[in-house]
């Protein structure tokens, strides 16, 4: 068994750095500065291939192992990517079938970034031979302590020679037989059916008419080879450097790659983080930003890195953004480590003079001279040595978690089914009621165990199967509040369309079934409860008929006005919500508030917005991190008096926070007052 020597290290601030494209007698005098600033990680080399192999064969290690040497000189650990993610021009020139094809026939050029098939066997071949290079040579180099498999992986729909081979051959092992491919995806619709596997390829075209059973296995066909195309580096660096860890940054949620099969073989998550500037983004950017964190923890159910951490304005195929906000670069590393970042590694240390990056800015702008934002960059590296070992070991437990699924964000990709009806944009909405009302929530992938949970939000299980619907029985008859949405149960996981009544498999547990369903779009409609409340809807309305279940809210107007829209049904020792339809924020915190009182779910009910708080614990401590992530002071009542480890005094139960304000907190006993 490898011995996991990276596990349960101090929390720690990081930098990007790219030593290739600056003057060598500028190194040492960045590296010194890095560590009189506090930096204690760098990640080196994920763009660097040209400089690291300048011709076939020839390798150039000397000057990356000049920088290395810098660092460790300063006692500064470095996470070396694998520089896959930029194929060189001379190997392109030699082996032009590494850049993926469109579907329109036209070449994805060197030149950029992300140019290469994953299926290509010259890719294979000089991809594993740079990594078994760089693995061998820097695997024993006391500074590294772990590698970052290429950049930032997303699907590529690539339509070249080799893809259409790998996805026949793909489909022959999933299927068996032709017949078996005809039935699974319905090619008897259009007169589509296959006669012989030479007929089976890519979706070429790009039409939008293709068969959605096809589209979705061929998105399945994608994830497996971007997680084999990964899987091949990760054997040969585990095999040469059996004590690194090996991590992957995902980046830009919501992505069409299934996280969960790719991040399988990791040892922890890594993202990219760039929560938006903008202030008209100040109302939503905080809680899209913690659900990227929450969706990142749970791709390994485990605690995580940031490998790329916003250090100024982003800008370069687009307008430049506003620049960060006093204490917004503190405030929202601090939100990263708060759900459970157990390393901040900003992007970038000095702004890129050359290249399409050039305004992506760093922490040092192109005049070279630290600024404000670098001051502030100082100030977040001394808080977080200061407590790193006591942040350290700590992880976040959760009783309630939302499920998330590549498969259903695809499916209804492929097949919109309302206009402003988006899978994550809605779990974004649950998330966000959840976070207002402190209540730390994980994001887990749809068919992981439901252990420890008392509520469980299951939006839009638009595929179902039975395994799935007696795991999410067996949760709510053990005790367990389960929420299902409209569109559940619509299709089978070969995403043809069931012939039962809404929502299909989960009609008993439910207590509920679908008479008629009113896709409403942009449309506004309203609800109103038992006690004549009103309250907004929008998306799809479900018209219900209920089993055994209770009647919450039903429609106030349209053709189905006093028809049932949401309902809850007892079901063993639990409960099963039925929603209807997308009710406004203000009903779902009402509904999330009352079951987490009744189930005694920690909570912080009335959170300012732009607030959240979350826990990190350990067996013998607990930390409550309370961020002020808006532009106002802020003012928050807490159940009890803390002790704050930042300012080393007791807090009251009333704390104020500046703008973009942080406090970390342990309760206070008798020897800290």
């Amino acid at each position: 068994m490898r011995r996991k020597t990276w596990e349960n290290n101090a929390v720690r601030i990081g930098v990007d750095y790219y030593p290739e494209q600056w003057d060598p007698g500028l190194w040492e005098e960045d590296i010194q500065l890095m560590k009189v600033t506090g930096v204690r990680i760098a990640r080196v080399a994920e763009f660097a291939w040209s400089r690291l192999e300048p011709s076939s064969g020839i390798y150039q290690f000397d000057w990356l192992d000049r920088a290395l040497d810098l660092f460790h000189k300063y006692g500064i650990s470095v996470v070396i990517g694998t520089p896959t993610n930029t194929p060189p021009r001379w190997l392109t020139d030699l082996r032009p079938d590494i850049l993926p094809v469109f579907a329109d026939g036209r070449i994805y050029h060197p030149g950029v970034r992300g140019h290469r098939c994953f299926n290509s066997e010259s890719m294979q071949v000089y991809g594993s031979r740079i990594v078994e290079k760089m693995a061998e040579h820097f695997g024993k180099h006391p500074a590294v302590i772990g590698w970052q498999i290429d950049n930032e992986f997303g699907l590529l729909d690539c339509h070249c020679p080799r893809c259409n081979a790998a996805f026949r051959e793909w489909v022959k092992r999933k299927y068996g037989s032709i017949a078996a491919v005809n039935r699974a995806w319905g090619t008897v619709v259009w007169s589509g059916e296959y006669s012989d596997w030479c007929q089976i390829g890519t979706p070429l075209g790009g039409s939008p008419h293709q068969n959605p059973s096809y589209l979705l296995d061929y998105a399945r066909f994608q994830w497996d080879a971007v997680a084999s195309f990964q899987g091949n580096q990760i054997e040969i660096i585990r095999k040469q450097c059996p004590h690194h860890f090996v991590t992957h940054n995902f980046h830009s949620y919501p992505q069409r790659l299934d996280l969960h099969r790719v991040g399988k073989d990791l040892d922890f998550a890594a993202f990219d983080y760039y929560p938006n500037t903008s202030p008209d983004k100040q109302s939503t950017g905080p809680y899209s930003g913690a659900l990227s964190l929450d969706v990142t923890r749970g791709i390994k159910r485990r605690n995580f890195w940031i490998m790329e951490q916003l250090s100024g304005p982003p800008g370069c195929w687009f307008p430049m953004w506003r620049s960060p906000y006093p204490g917004f670069i503190r405030a929202y590393a601090w939100q990263a480590i708060a759900r459970g970042a157990d390393a901040v590694v900003h992007f970038r240390w000095r702004s890129a003079v050359a290249g399409a990056e050039q305004f992506w800015h760093g922490l040092i702008d192109h005049s070279n001279v630290p600024g404000r934002k670098f001051d502030e960059f100082a100030s977040l590296c001394a808080e977080v040595n200061m407590l790193s070992k006591k942040i350290k070991g700590t992880v976040l437990k959760h009783e309630a978690a939302i499920l998330m699924s590549a498969e259903q964000l695809e499916a209804l990709r492929i097949q919109p089914q309302a206009e402003g009806l988006d899978y994550y944009e809605n779990i974004k909405d649950y998330h966000r009621a959840l976070t207002k009302l402190g209540i730390g929530c994980d994001v887990i992938e749809w068919s992981e165990p439901l252990d420890g949970y008392k509520l469980v939000v299951a939006p839009s299980l638009y595929l179902l199967d039975a395994e799935t619907a007696c795991r999410l029985e067996r949760f709510s008859s053990e005790g367990g509040t389960l929420i299902l949405t409209s569109r559940t149960g619509v299709k089978d996981m070969n995403n043809q369309c069931v012939m039962s009544p809404l929502p299909g498999l989960l009609c008993s547990c439910s207590g509920v079934t679908v008479t008629e369903y009113d896709p409403i779009g942009q449309d506004m409609h309203e609800l109103v409860d038992g006690n004549g409340r009103i309250f907004k809807c929008g998306q799809w309305c479900d018209i219900l008929a209920p089993l055994d279940a209770e009647v919450l809210l039903r429609y106030a107007g349209d053709f189905y006005a006093g028809q049932p829209a949401v309902t809850v049904n007892r079901f063993g020792q639990g409960e099963v919500y039925y929603l209807g339809t997308h009710p406004e924020e203000a009903w779902l915190k009402r509904l999330f508030g009352d079951i987490a009182a009744r189930r005694d779910i920690p909570a912080f009910p009335e959170l300012p917005d732009g607030v959240q708080v979350t826990t990190r614990v350990a067996a013998d401590r607990a930390l409550l991190f309370v961020l002020n992530l808006s532009r106002e002071v802020r003012r928050v009542t807490l159940p009890t008096e803390y002790y704050s480890l930042l300012d080393a005094e007791v807090r009251g139960k009333h704390v104020e926070l500046a703008p973009y304000g942080v406090d970390i907190l342990e309760v206070a006993n008798q020897d800290q007052s």
